[in-house]
């Protein structure tokens, strides 16, 4: 038996409503990703979506950390990007499954102060200590290098410079990179310990020098998928490998990760 025309319009009505709310579902991705990712995510996400209206892309940022935890306890994530391997490991390791992980990015460590101070340029290492920049009560913003990668790099830094142990009582701890940049903005704190590209990103700071290479293990950005992917998660995260990408990456500072051997 046929239905009534009118009945089956609103039939028909609710049923596309029901395909269109699937298919919006599905285009929407949601990338969780480091700090210092901010500014350049957030432009390859515009032209992304600028170039795919149907696709909404959902950047959550906060230290590698902090993200790594959340999406361990649930978060809805389709793709991590960490500043650090150690983050992606740990979370490969709590039987989060990681599907197409690969390094993209490296990024260089550096010693930043306010734009206005009268600290003179100078190359942090075991001729120059950072303890000598500092005045009696004055600290060393830093991401907490208990768990923030940025920190965790400055303590493998300053430790293999014969200085944290000098610094470590000085250091004012912020819960991200961005966070320990914002402390040096506000002239709350003389010095900072960032990425390049955080102080790059910055009009309000200044880039006194750069930690040597060799003082801490080359910093590199991996990133993964989460999960099965679906078809809008992988098209994004493969765009994010191309070529387009990586010139707004280097914008931004970032150079692209050396292929292991």
């Amino acid at each position: 038996m046929s239905l009534p025309r009118t009945v089956a319009a609103h039939v028909a009505l609710v049923a596309s409503i029901g395909l269109s709310g699937l298919a919006h579902a599905d285009s929407t991705v949601h990338v969780y990703a480091a700090a210092s990712l901010t500014d350049a995510m957030n432009d390859l996400v515009k032209t992304y979506e600028a170039a795919h209206p149907s696709v909404d892309i959902v950047p959550v940022y906060a230290s590698s950390s902090t993200v790594a935890r959340q999406i361990a306890n649930g978060a809805p994530a389709d793709i991590y990007f960490s500043a650090n391997e150690q983050w992606m490991d740990w979370l490969g390791k709590q039987g989060v499954t990681l599907t197409e992980r690969r390094d993209l990015l490296k990024n260089h460590l550096v010693v930043i102060a306010q734009k206005g101070s009268q600290i003179q340029s100078f190359i942090p290492d075991k001729d120059h200590r950072l303890d000598n920049y500092l005045g009696r009560n004055e600290r060393v913003a830093v991401g907490d290098p208990d768990h923030v990668p940025a920190g965790i790099y400055a303590k493998q830094a300053l430790t293999s410079l014969d200085q944290w142990q000098a610094l470590e009582p000085r250091l004012a701890r912020a819960s991200d990179v961005r966070a320990a940049m914002a402390l040096v903005e506000r002239g709350e704190a003389p010095l900072g310990i960032v990425y390049a590209t955080d102080a790059k990103a910055s009009d309000r700071v200044k880039t006194l020098g750069a930690f040597p290479d060799g003082s801490h293990p080359p910093i590199t950005y991996p990133i993964a998928e989460i999960g099965s992917p679906d078809s809008t998660t992988e098209a994004f995260y493969q765009w994010l490998q191309g070529q387009d990408a990586a010139q707004v990456f280097a914008d931004y500072g970032f150079g692209p990760a050396k292929l292991k051997q």
